[in-house]
């Protein structure tokens, strides 16, 4: 079976929506939205980094999507390694699985925030602090008064860096200052954003407190590639799809209409990729030449880690492609301690961007966003 999870996925829909007998029966004519040059490559580089990640980070799967922001078209799916091994469950299809997403789920807070009126020079205090206001200042006690947790999360490195902007905050991926931004957003607003903008697993609010922003709740690879598009598309969602047209005997049973809808507006969406796009913000915590760099070409880009290496991502876009990568394991088995999101995710999702912006010869930039002052000094970089 060529593209084989892809493929499987197509049977389903149809077989969910016009019957198995009708189906199997014979007749159909499936035209979908894979390109099977993307698709190959993305199998193989899938594959590649599989083994390779297995023996340097104990990462033994991986998965990658890749969707066009502008069309919602998935252009490339790769369920796991190798579908074809069943001892390693790889018909296991993580493109559509529920996954914690680590920091890479910071940009909805952020994009929430600024939509509110924060700013990219918005200062934040990266300090040890304590967010359950029951529980002690100093962040050592472990629970409050009444028995619930306290909650002081950590940055990956253990160590704070004091007064940052926003921008430096996101490109860094610093654990505090996102905290505190989720928090000056608001939860429910930055669940409703992360929805319209079509993340579909945040249902039970009842769960979801201020870890949302370090990625405390699961999320499907598919719908986060197809959400970072609408920061490539310039804050208009176009929802993602498989499916151009469905014939039996000739006649056309469906066929695909792009539908649009503003979910984010312009400035805040061009914003996100100026700051996710960012080297120079990023360097500090990442180096100058890292897997989330694309000579040459306008690239915007998140990782992600979650709680004991279980979980590496990368996910990012340029105004034609948005691509993410999972690297993992499918029993939910931690990594070892270097197969961050950087480590076991970017190599893979920069080899297979770069491979398709230089075959498309995609060259489109990022349009910059509006210079942003306002009458408040914190908000504008200053706090002295």
């Amino acid at each position: 079976i060529a593209a084989p999870h892809f493929v499987i996925m197509a049977r389903d829909y149809v077989i969910q929506k016009y019957g198995q007998d009708i189906v199997e029966g014979g007749g159909f004519k499936i035209i979908t939205t894979l390109d099977a040059d993307l698709q190959t490559k993305a199998e193989e580089l899938v594959a590649k980094y599989a083994k390779i990640n297995a023996t340097k980070y104990k990462a033994t799967n991986a998965s990658l999507v890749a969707i066009d922001p502008k069309t919602g078209e998935v252009q490339a799916l790769v369920g796991s390694a190798n579908y074809f091994d069943t001892e390693a469950e790889g018909n296991y299809n993580v493109a559509l699985a529920r996954r914690q997403p680590g920091s890479s789920f910071k940009p909805f807070a952020y994009a929430a925030a600024f939509e509110k009126g924060f700013t990219d020079t918005t200062i934040l205090w990266d300090l040890r602090t304590e967010f359950n206001p029951l529980c002690s200042p100093d962040s050592t006690a472990t629970r409050d008064s009444q028995g619930s947790a306290c909650y002081h999360p950590q940055n990956y490195t253990g160590t704070y860096s004091g007064p940052v902007t926003m921008r430096q905050s996101l490109a860094r991926s610093l654990n505090t200052t996102a905290v505190q931004t989720l928090y000056l957003a608001g939860i429910n607003t930055t669940i409703d954003l992360a929805t319209r903008m079509g993340i579909t697993t945040l249902t039970d609010r009842s769960r979801i407190g201020l870890s949302l922003v370090l990625g405390g709740v699961e999320v499907r690879p598919i719908d986060m590639v197809s959400a970072y598009g609408v920061f490539a598309n310039d804050g208009i969602r176009v929802p993602w799809g498989f499916i151009q047209r469905i014939e039996n005997n000739e006649t056309i049973l469906e066929e695909r209409t792009i539908s649009s809808e503003r979910v984010l507006s312009a400035q805040t969406a061009r914003t996100m990729s100026d700051v996710l796009s960012d080297n120079n913000a990023r360097a500090a915590a990442f180096g100058p030449s890292s897997s989330l760099v694309v000579p040459g070409y306008s690239v915007a880009v998140k990782t992600g880690t979650t709680q004991e290496n279980r979980d590496a991502w990368v996910v990012g876009y340029s105004p034609t492609i948005s691509v993410g990568v999972w690297a993992g394991n499918n029993r939910n088995e931690s990594m070892t301690a270097q197969g961050a999101g950087l480590s076991a995710a970017g190599p893979l999702w920069n080899e297979f961007i770069t491979y398709t912006l230089r075959s498309r010869q995609s060259r489109e930039r990022f349009t910059n966003p509006n210079p942003v002052t306002t009458g408040k000094i914190m908000l504008n970089g200053a706090y002295t």
